[in-house]
């Protein structure tokens, strides 16, 4: 092992990781986002809705998170999209964690009891109040630890944008083992930093549930 090696190259690697950062936290918004708007899609009572929110996530959890990436990035100048290397990435994963947490988000919405909803709607609660009031503060605690899974997957998934070249911790990898020919130590510090920012992710996670379960 090579330490003289680790410690040169350490501070580019945080440098990096930081990029990681960056990005997992703009997909994250960007799949929070658009995961709320699919799965009212797919609790609509409008049949038309519904098909297209499931259409969604059969085409974003169907399709490799890479190649939707190569679309957005080298497809997307075909038809007037131009976007840089690390907009392209981030947008690309936010799209595809979306598909994965609108069915946490609708798995944890239809685990509430239904009769609380009749209850609700027979005092005379609309459905957008029922649903505001006395649905989703209950789904919110289920949600969490399903969205937490997606966020830890999504900070993983980060490395696929390395493809494009965005300089993250994956790409700085692959480029510093073609000019040290260390393969081992390389990637031993790449990982390290990755596991260092998924326990901070989980132990973040944890803390979101317990202190919910306090507040109920």
């Amino acid at each position: 092992m090579d330490f003289a090696l680790i410690l040169r190259v350490l501070p580019v690697f945080v440098a990096a990781a930081w990029t990681t950062i960056g990005i997992s936290l703009i997909s994250l918004v960007i799949g929070l986002a658009v995961a709320a708007v699919v799965t009212t899609a797919r609790l609509s009572q409008v049949v038309a809705l519904r098909f297209l929110g499931a259409a969604y996530v059969s085409i974003f959890r169907g399709t490799p998170a890479l190649i939707q990436i190569f679309l957005l990035y080298f497809g997307g100048p075909q038809v007037g999209i131009q976007l840089e290397p690390f907009a392209a990435g981030a947008i690309a994963l936010g799209l595809n964690i979306a598909a994965y947490m609108a069915e946490s988000m609708r798995g944890g919405i239809l685990a509430v009891d239904r009769g609380q909803m009749e209850a609700a709607r027979s005092l005379g609660f609309g459905r957008g109040r029922t649903m505001a009031w006395i649905v989703l503060p209950q789904a919110a605690r289920l949600m969490i630890r399903p969205l937490g899974v997606n966020a830890v997957a999504l900070v993983k998934g980060t490395a696929l944008v390395a493809t494009i070249s965005v300089v993250e911790l994956t790409y700085t990898a692959q480029r510093f083992i073609g000019s040290t020919y260390k393969p081992f130590e390389i990637f031993a510090v790449t990982a390290v930093l990755y596991m260092i920012m998924i326990y901070g992710l989980t132990l973040l996670i944890g803390a979101l549930d317990r202190a919910y379960a306090e507040e109920r």
